[in-house]
């Protein structure tokens, strides 16, 4: 039955734009022309992103983030080495997927840590990338509250995850 989804959303696709009268190469087309606009506008947002990531690790100043947070992350409950998987997360998801690997492999799939790391990874998004991403197509400039609103929400769940692994 699954097998059958996607061939049928696509003929009702069909079927809605033939009754509509809609020209559907032509919204496609538009469509294409829309997204390279698009992604000339936020590629200076998407390169300042990936610059600081690698400033961050390659300084070393995630190894000192991770040492320093290491005491909280313990008192929460929160496994102290996924501190930089928790860090990185909110900037980078080719670069926390990096560090999960890791994490999966010095650990083991089994393991609690790569069962939080699995529920952090799951349960939370790149804030500063959809950040960019987004927030260049609107009028809102000021993200005073934003960003701090989603990085304690990734935090959080980081959090709650340790708690839920720890109980499951």
């Amino acid at each position: 039955m699954s097998s059958y989804i996607i061939p049928v959303l696509i003929l009702g696709i069909f079927i809605y734009a033939f009754v509509r009268r809609v020209n559907t190469y032509q919204s496609f087309v538009n469509g294409a022309r829309d997204a390279v606009k698009l992604v000339i506008e936020i590629l200076p947002f998407i390169a300042t992103i990936l610059v600081a990531i690698q400033l961050i690790t390659t300084s070393g100043l995630l190894d000192l983030l991770c040492k320093a947070l290491a005491p909280v992350m313990r008192l929460l409950g929160v496994p102290p080495e996924l501190t930089g998987f928790i860090i990185l997360k909110p900037f980078s998801g080719s670069g926390s997927i990096s560090l999960f690997n890791e994490i999966v492999v010095k650990y083991g799939a089994d393991s609690y840590i790569t069962r939080v790391a699995s529920v952090i990874a799951g349960s939370s998004e790149t804030v500063f990338y959809i950040s960019a991403v987004y927030f260049s197509k609107t009028k809102i400039k000021n993200l005073a509250y934003a960003i701090p609103v989603a990085l304690f929400c990734v935090f959080l769940a980081a959090v709650l995850a340790a708690f839920v692994c720890r109980i499951v």
